[in-house]
């Protein structure tokens, strides 16, 4: 049996989940400039964002079950080597191709920040599983919002090449580290890796509540894609006509909502994830709520992002608890059809925000994602509703009657 994580190994799974999960938009500052070193159009290098997304989504798909089936200590190190080798390969591109093929490897090592949220969920201490997912969590969300201002700050500095290559000696020390402090034991699983990618698409069929979770999961990822991108996009027309540093600046409100996350971590232990979501989606909404006032009033619209944020990430952190509390044995399998379906979801809610902004305007964007944060609201609460009167159905005999985010039945 695998023991639970040494004293700093959650810690040290949310430092690796940051800046894994960073690799994926730390370049975007630098698209610019990376476009003009190799001469080749914006068009073009602005495909690397996509790749690295595209790989990120197979990383999901194929090496999150992985979770299920190699010792922690060895599938970290393995996966951040192969990051840093990704990330030195796109810093050495002589051209696009070779970029863009990086990136697609870039993406599919930076997975290895989800599956620090699984490790810390499955190995936590008894009563300890929605803390441990949410310090991992909040990891990951500084990682994102992060990212794009170091990633610019370093360029400025230093160059896109050698940025990149900063980021690669992260991901060695992180190796390193993994490699040496996280438990060696090998999960206990039940069937072969090639048997558990069969076993993915049948898996939302088999438990409902991982398909509820999809679908809450996926209306507030598609309400935060909408407002973030449609937010730069408004702050760069007039009347605001704001530059891309200042636009970016906004996305320091959001450290104010991933600061709620290790509260968040110990209200999921003590209440079931409906409970804890059904709050997140009020408070995201509340902040909605004021973004949808206007952005005249940079203190109002750093509030509403602060809330907004909150409530999205905390709502997360719960949902991915309730997932790994569903089967820990087959968590990592579970986990990658909730990720690949989620941000499936969130890429429609990227492509839908321009269109949305251009139809009907800021206002009406934003109650369009206030609209669809109150939907995951009211599917929470006809799920805490169903919970309580003990009318949830089971089937899959292998999945608990009723799951609180701490892993204990009731």
């Amino acid at each position: 049996m695998t023991r639970p994580l040494p004293r700093g190994g959650t810690l040290l799974l949310a430092s690796i989940a940051g800046t894994a999960i960073a690799n994926n938009y730390a370049v975007q500052p630098a698209l610019t400039a990376v476009a003009a070193e190799l001469g080749v159009p914006l068009s073009v290098i602005g495909l690397v964002p996509t790749a690295a997304l595209t790989g990120c989504m197979t990383g999901f798909a194929l090496l999150l079950p992985l979770t299920d089936h190699l010792a922690p200590h060895r599938l970290v190190a393995v996966q951040l080597t192969a990051l840093a080798a990704a990330l030195t390969l796109a810093a050495t591109a002589p051209g696009p191709v070779v970029l863009l093929a990086a990136y697609l490897l870039v993406g599919a090592a930076a997975s290895v920040a989800a599956q620090g949220s699984n490790i810390a969920g499955r190995l936590a201490p008894p009563g300890r599983r929605g803390t441990g997912v949410a310090a991992v969590s909040a990891g990951m969300s500084a990682g994102i919002l992060l990212s794009r201002l170091v990633g610019g700050a370093l360029t400025d500095m230093l160059g896109w090449r050698r940025m990149l290559l900063v980021f690669a000696v992260l991901a060695l020390l992180g190796a390193i580290a993994a490699a040496a402090l996280l438990p060696r034991e090998r999960p206990a699983a039940d069937r072969s890796y090639r048997a558990a990618l069969l076993s993915l698409p049948p898996l939302p069929r088999r438990f409902p509540k991982l398909r509820r979770a999809v679908v809450m999961g996926g209306l507030w990822y598609f309400a935060f894609n909408i407002i973030w991108v449609a937010l730069a996009l408004a702050l760069a027309e007039p009347p605001y006509s704001l530059g891309p540093t200042t636009i970016g600046l906004y996305s320091l409100a959001g450290l104010l909502g991933f600061g709620a996350l290790p509260l968040t971590g110990r209200l999921a232990d003590r209440h079931t994830p409906a409970t804890v979501i059904i709050a997140a989606m009020l408070a995201a909404a509340a902040g909605t709520a004021l973004l949808a006032t206007g952005l005249n009033t940079p203190p109002v619209t750093a509030l509403g992002l602060a809330l907004f944020d909150a409530g999205c990430f905390a709502a997360q952190a719960a949902n991915l608890g309730s997932i790994i509390a569903l089967d820990p044995h087959r968590s990592g399998s579970l986990t990658s059809v909730y990720l690949v379906l989620y941000f499936t979801v969130g890429a429609l809610g990227t492509a839908l925000a321009a269109p949305l902004l251009d139809t009907l305007g800021w206002q009406g964007t934003a109650l369009t994602a206030l609209t669809a944060l109150l939907l995951a609201a009211a599917l929470a609460l006809a799920d805490a509703k169903t919970g309580r009167t003990g009318r949830t159905r089971r089937r899959d005999p292998q999945a608990p009657e009723r799951e609180r985010v701490g892993g204990s039945t009731t």
